[in-house]
């Protein structure tokens, strides 16, 4: 049985999962155990971490991202092929994303999507025999956040521990930047971090901050 705080392994059990209303949430290194609701499977070695009141994720030294369904990640386009664009989400391959997969899409009508643009989606599927898919809208073909970010963004690449970090709404890190001057900023569990200020120096004050962040 794996306990919270210990180093893990493939195939380690973690029993007695904490939910909310059925509800848990699963990080990195985990994946549901079929055979029992109640109990989360150990994909991958590191420390089994868990932070109240339902997250549970594997902390290990992983530099490439491993898709997992529900995910939602930042790519870039990578090419284009028929009807469907390859996104590079720095997995082992590169991730379908349909164009008829954003809002309002139609086959007469499809989004204005080149090379090089900077994608927020979400994972629907991650099989290991099959590539990625990728989507841009949510249960109700709403695009809210998702889609092609503005080009005067800057996309950065971080480790996954900090992104874990980041996305943790108790980490102070960006509250506190958000007091000294206003951003923007989307963060893709892949470990990619999209952001924008008004003035260049306020980016340059981010990066900085990031980047400490990272030698912590």
């Amino acid at each position: 049985m794996a306990n919270i705080g210990e180093y893990v392994y493939p195939g380690d059990v973690v029993k007695n999962v904490k939910s909310i209303k059925g509800i848990t949430i699963i990080g990195p290194g985990l994946r549901q155990n079929e055979e029992n609701p109640n109990t989360l499977c150990i994909s991958q070695a590191g420390k089994l971490c868990f932070r109240e009141p339902n997250t549970y994720w594997i902390e290990g030294k992983r530099h490439r991202y491993i898709p997992k369904k529900g995910d939602l990640v930042l790519g870039v386009v990578a090419k284009k092929a028929g009807d469907s664009l390859k996104v590079d989400i720095g997995s082992a391959e590169f991730a379908a994303l349909p164009m008829l997969a954003f809002e309002g899409a139609t086959k007469k009508q499809k989004p204005d999507v080149q090379v090089g643009d900077v994608i927020y989606a979400r994972l629907l599927s991650a099989h290991r025999e099959m590539e990625p898919e990728l989507i841009c809208v949510d249960s109700y073909f709403k695009a809210g956040r998702l889609g092609v970010l503005p080009n005067d963004g800057f996309l950065i690449n971080i480790s996954l521990n900090l992104t874990q970090r980041l996305l943790d709404i108790k980490d102070p890190l960006l509250p506190t930047l958000g007091k000294k001057f206003p951003y923007e900023i989307v963060l893709g569990v892949n470990g990619r971090m999209w952001l924008n200020a008004k003035q260049r120096k306020d980016i340059l004050t981010l990066l900085r901050c990031i980047e400490a962040a990272e030698a912590d």
